[in-house]
């Protein structure tokens, strides 16, 4: 990387996919209440994909106050379950009533990403994927949260792809970063244009 990189998230998949793609960063946790935001922004009627891009903004900009001098990345993904947004579970509880209420049926994944440089924001993307879930059983999925709670306690959406929650789905439309939670391809491609990574 030609200008240095602050990846404004604790999220540990993000990081290790820049490192796989042989970018250079550094890690910058924006400390902001997203719950609070979101909530707000619902309010509003925002629609899904404009809370995932404001998240992702609002993260970008609070870091890049610190570091002006550097291309700031903030990050967001949203889970869009038929108009209706489902926050990270705060119980296994949780996890298993939403795992069960989007069982059979369609949700889409939205993943935003913002860059800040010099205080302004010079590219935004938002990577769309449209997931089916397979009609799991009670069973299934209840030993599936009891397996996988400290894992997924943390995942939008109460499931991880690249993980056992692959079995969840009978269709996956979409980029596979997207479902990470990073429009990666995009980015890549927005850094080489700058000049910022060897094309």
């Amino acid at each position: 990387m030609n200008t240095t990189l602050v990846l404004a998230s604790g999220s540990e998949i993000r990081a290790q996919l820049l490192k796989n793609a042989g970018v250079s960063f550094v890690k910058q946790v924006a400390r902001v209440d997203e719950d609070m935001v979101r909530r707000s922004l619902e309010v509003e009627l925002a629609s899904p994909r404009d809370i995932a891009d404001a998240l992702a903004e609002m993260k970008a900009r609070k870091v890049s106050e610190k570091h002006t001098d550097a291309l700031v990345l903030g990050c967001d993904q949203v889970l869009d379950f038929q108009g209706t947004i489902l926050a990270k579970p705060d119980s296994r509880d949780t996890a298993r009533a939403q795992l069960k209420m989007m069982r059979g049926q369609r949700h889409m994944l939205l993943s935003a990403a913002v860059i800040y440089e010099n205080g302004r924001p010079i590219w935004r993307h938002v990577g769309q994927v449209r997931m089916l879930m397979r009609q799991s059983s009670d069973a299934y999925i209840d030993a599936y949260v009891d397996r996988n709670w400290q894992s997924i306690r943390h995942a939008v959406g109460c499931y991880k792809l690249e993980e056992e929650g692959v079995r969840l789905f009978t269709r996956v439309d979409g980029d596979y970063f997207n479902v990470l939670g990073l429009p990666l391809l995009e980015l890549l491609a927005f850094l080489m244009l700058r000049g910022d990574l060897e094309q």
